[in-house]
């Protein structure tokens, strides 16, 4: 999708800029010198829809800025880092945060929870300050704590708008629709797998009866379809042998959701993205942030999309993500509020 809309936005670019430089649409990537930063925000430098790139990190980022500012398109990169957040995040309306440690053989989203969410509160304090009515976009992980994190900072700051805070589990959507096209013989661009839940382990879940293409899959070839969808991460991890994570596909997924929001910000209609957000659907289970479809528009989150009819497995899968998801959501608004 997001090199369909990259080719369609092209297309544009080439009838008349100025028609796409009207939006005037800043982005800035906190954590862009990392393993997803770096091939994320070289995809936004291709996205015509981006006129203004701010990248930063605590060290880094100038160069990479440098590096990728020589991509001939026509957005301005500015890189930024250590103490000059004020600058990187001035007048940015779209914040798209990859900014933390990656995982290791081993370790678990809750593994890197320490570390990552004090960079997550830190960076929100400044977002709060500096840029408060942008769109904020959360990678770093573990997404179900840390979009949670950034919440009660916000609320803190009395600047908390929670149309306008996403965890990006697009990646999840992403090897959903390969995956299961891999097993289809299909190309995964015509297949459309929804993901709800969270962005780890067993709170990811599959919706594939929803999906043509994935509403036959059986026995173990099902259950083994959706283990690789909840647990891809381990995949690339082990790969990698300790050198990094899922930072390549991770930064084609963050890319796509940027591009995604800054579609529907523009006014286009029928923009519908899987993303975590602070959500009615189970709400009255303890969990008050849910990844679902949801629907794009002018002020970030304009329709939260229910989940739908379920298969029994699928409801399986439902009740055993609910009470992790519950937990995650606690421990990132404990981290914050606690004495």
């Amino acid at each position: 999708m997001f090199s369909r809309q990259v080719a369609r936005s092209s297309s544009a670019l080439a009838r008349g800029f100025a028609s796409s430089a009207r939006s005037n649409r800043k982005v800035a990537v906190l954590g862009a010198a990392g393993g997803i930063g770096q091939p994320m925000s070289l995809l936004l430098k291709t996205d015509p829809l981006v006129t203004g790139l701010s990248l930063y990190d605590i060290r880094g980022a100038p160069g990479v800025a440098a590096d990728i500012s020589h991509v001939n398109t026509h957005s301005e990169v500015k890189g930024y880092e250590k103490d000059d957040i004020k600058a990187a995040l001035t007048g940015a309306e779209v914040v798209i945060i990859p900014a933390g440690v990656p995982r290791k053989p081993g370790m678990t989203r809750d593994d890197l929870f320490n570390t990552n969410a004090s960079i997550v509160r830190d960076l929100a304090e400044a977002c709060a300050e500096y840029c408060p009515k942008a769109y904020i976009g959360i990678i770093s992980n573990p997404v179900n704590s840390t979009v949670p994190i950034f919440a009660e900072v916000y609320k803190k700051k009395g600047v908390f708008d929670p149309k306008r805070l996403f965890g990006v589990t697009t990646l999840d959507v992403v090897r959903s629709s390969r995956f299961l096209g891999e097993i289809k013989g299909a190309d995964p661009k015509d297949i459309k797998v929804t993901v709800v839940g969270g962005h780890s382990g067993a709170t990811i879940v599959p919706i594939l009866s929803q999906t043509a293409q994935g509403k036959d899959v059986s026995g173990e070839t099902y259950k083994n379809l959706v283990h690789r969808i909840q647990f891809g991460g381990d995949e690339v991890v082990k790969a990698k042998a300790g050198t990094g994570s899922a930072t390549l596909s991770m930064g084609f997924a963050g890319a796509r959701f940027t591009n995604s929001l800054i579609r529907a910000l523009n006014g286009e209609s029928g923009v519908v993205e899987p993303t975590f957000v602070k959500s009615p659907l189970y709400e009255s289970e303890g969990v008050e942030y849910f990844a679902s479809n949801v629907e794009l528009g002018p002020e970030g989150v304009k329709k939260i999309n229910p989940v739908g009819e379920l298969t029994a497995e699928e409801q399986e899968l439902l009740k055993a993500c609910l009470p992790d998801l519950a937990k995650n959501i606690k421990k990132g608004v404990e981290f914050v509020n606690k004495a």
